[in-house]
């Protein structure tokens, strides 16, 4: 095919409102895209041509997105799995003063203290925490889940028989042992807008002795870390 031919060709391709794409797709040819730009410079293109550019570009960026998001994907859970083997060698060197550390780490950040609450307390609405909090008290003091005593807090919207059989669900305590509560008259009026959102799960039990015994294993292991650093820096 001479190159008067093949010009005449690809002028009449583009004014079908064809692609430089798939113009050499059809012809089979390899030609630069700036020769075709060059023939194809007075050639009037179909309204619908501006339209399936949009449309391509639109294919193109979703594609584009989802490829970014396997990638991201990939990145992610590669990087959790390092992270996941960097942790057990750690966990393998646990024993049960460290569970009771862990315990009181945890109790201080989400527990009531004692100046201000009598016995064990403590309150969250994610669902690992109060699940890491029961177990951790089986391990380190034998305290089951029958012996724990649970209230919701819940808000106005919310059906608060479905969330004490939720947090059963999820803790072992029996129904029997959840007290009666009464939502948050505060946001009485407010819309719930997490959809996952099952309120703040309490529980609590008697044992003011070992509530005493989680806040001064923070205070001395704070005191030791302390005394650490200092010998350090001299």
């Amino acid at each position: 095919m001479n190159r008067i031919n093949l010009s005449e060709k690809v002028k009449k391709l583009r004014g079908q409102g064809k692609t430089y794409t798939e113009i050499k797709s059809i012809l089979k040819v390899i030609i630069p895209e700036s020769t075709l730009s060059y023939w194809c410079k007075n050639v009037l293109l179909p309204s619908e041509y501006f339209n399936k550019i949009k449309l391509l570009n639109a294919l193109n960026r979703e594609k584009g997105r989802k490829v970014a998001l396997e990638i991201n994907r990939q990145k992610r859970d590669k990087f959790l799995k390092e992270v996941k083997q960097e942790a057990m060698p750690i966990l393998r060197k646990f024993n049960q003063g460290s569970l009771k550390i862990a315990l009181a780490i945890l109790y201080l950040g989400e527990g009531a203290k004692w100046k201000g609450h009598s016995g064990l307390l403590l309150g969250s609405s994610d669902p690992e925490v109060i699940l890491l909090y029961i177990s951790l008290l089986e391990k380190c003091y034998h305290i089951g889940s029958d012996q724990l005593k649970c209230r919701i807090s819940y808000r106005a919207d919310q059906n608060i028989r479905k969330l004490e059989k939720y947090w059963s669900g999820v803790t072992r305590i029996p129904l029997k042992n959840f007290y009666k509560t009464k939502p948050d008259p505060r946001i009485k009026n407010k819309r719930t807008r997490k959809v996952d959102y099952k309120g703040v799960c309490v529980i609590t039990c008697a044992g003011a002795k070992i509530q005493l015994e989680l806040e001064m294993l923070v205070k001395l292991l704070l005191k030791k870390i302390r005394a650490h650093s200092l010998e350090e820096k001299r």
